[in-house]
């Protein structure tokens, strides 16, 4: 339900949790034209703002979710990388093609933005508003380079919503639909790093002809190449330990900012990532065995060891120094409630749960500086709780996007489509 932006909103005497610095017990947070005026224990109120009582209420910057596909029209089924057992992979552009190789470019929107197809009456954008978050990073999801997304804000008019695009290319893995070329994960594989030695050359070519065009031949425009290069990070997916250790190595051929999305068996990578100093984008949709299973199938001891395990991934990711930040893979409120209580009690600590849900991913695609924390000059984007954060009793109160006060829609139990 949307309550009317006021011109200046004060939250006062509440607890705020301002994730970027020390948590202040008794503050006020004052927003105007949509952004953090002040926040502090002792700033003063202008007689124009409207005032929200924070006593016994918590103010935290608003949520972010990673990696959502909320807004994106023809989503693909699922997101996230492979599990155990693998999603069903996206359906390339051609079902059933036969390719002769890499510059054939199948399975290639890489020119698509996210920023562009976006549709703000997606009703799955009040269902992941409600649950406190304020931003998503959304993309589209179909092909091998399904397309460039966006950082988008949770309300307001598509115009006003984009908050950076684009983001970075989200890739896949689909083998599916290919009689011949790049039917398998070699050959997809081999594929991405023909596309990024390709877009090298021809940026290359490109600078060189625009530097000097006189009297030489104009190279021809490949949309392909040019949404390539246009992507500020690519998105490689990794959810299995050997996935893991794979993707930190290719990403180093690709030559080009990498972050890895998936993590279920992250726990036992933690280090290596760290090292590799490459975030990764961890899952919340811990793999479970499926209602559809055969109930006299005895599961082996290493997919009951993953199961146990995968939700203390965040926690050695903490522990290990290592950049990571949650995202929700669609999961409605009970099961997100259940999902966050998994990685708690695997180790997970409140505030590093709250970062991995706001500062981290604005670090990793590069919006820290306008989201994540509560810091004067930043979007006014808050989340306004009765209580601690991810505690099972509490309530959401209000949403604040773009300084506009909103409130959490009845939980109906329905799931967040991806």
């Amino acid at each position: 339900m949307y309550a009317g932006p006021p011109t200046a909103m004060a939250i006062r005497n509440a607890r705020v949790v301002t994730v970027s610095g020390p948590v202040i017990e008794k503050g006020t947070v004052l927003v105007r034209d949509g952004l953090i005026e002040a926040v502090g224990t002792n700033v003063a109120i202008p007689p124009d703002a409207w005032i929200i009582e924070g006593d016994r209420l918590t103010v935290y910057p608003g949520l972010i979710d990673a990696l959502s596909t909320v807004g994106m029209p023809d989503a693909a089924p699922a997101i996230g990388a492979a599990r155990t057992p693998a999603p069903a992979p996206a359906v390339p552009q051609q079902p059933r093609t036969r390719v002769r190789g890499p510059e054939d470019r199948p399975s290639c929107t890489s020119w698509l933005r996210a920023a562009d197809q976006l549709d703000p009456t997606d009703r799955r954008i009040e269902q992941l508003r409600s649950l406190g978050f304020t931003t998503a990073v959304v993309f589209p999801t179909r092909g091998i380079f399904a397309g460039q997304g966006a950082v988008v804000n949770l309300a307001g008019e598509k115009k006003a919503m984009v908050v950076a695009s684009p983001s970075a290319q989200y890739l896949t893995l689909a083998t599916g639909g290919f009689l011949s070329f790049p039917g398998s994960l070699m050959g997809v594989m081999a594929y991405m790093r023909q596309m990024y030695v390709d877009a090298e050359h021809y940026r290359a070519e490109r600078d060189r002809y625009n530097a000097h065009p006189a009297g030489a031949k104009r190279l021809e425009y490949d949309r392909a190449l040019e949404g390539v290069i246009e992507s500020p990070r690519i998105l490689l997916p990794a959810s299995r330990q050997v996935e893991l250790d794979r993707m930190t190595r290719f990403a180093r051929d690709l030559k080009h900012p990498t972050v890895l999305y998936g993590g279920t068996e992250a726990y036992a990578a933690a280090s290596r990532l760290r090292e590799a100093a490459m975030p990764l984008l961890v899952s919340l949709k811990w793999p479970e065995r499926s209602p559809e299973a055969d109930p006299d199938e005895v599961d082996s001891a290493r997919t009951l060891e993953i199961r146990e395990r995968a939700p203390s991934s965040p926690a050695e990711l903490a522990k290990a120094g290592a950049r990571f930040a949650l995202y929700t893979e669609g999961q409605s409120g009970r099961d997100l409630k259940l999902a966050m209580k998994r990685a708690l009690d695997a180790g997970l600590q409140p505030l590093d749960a709250v970062k991995a849900f706001t500062l981290a991913p604005a670090e990793i695609y590069g919006v820290a500086d306008r989201l994540g924390s509560i810091d004067k000059g930043k979007i006014a984007n808050l989340v306004i709780t009765d209580g601690e954060l991810f505690n099972e009793k509490t309530k959401i109160k209000y949403i604040i996007i773009d300084g506009a006060k909103y409130e959490p829609a009845p939980e109906t139990g329905e799931e967040v489509a991806r």
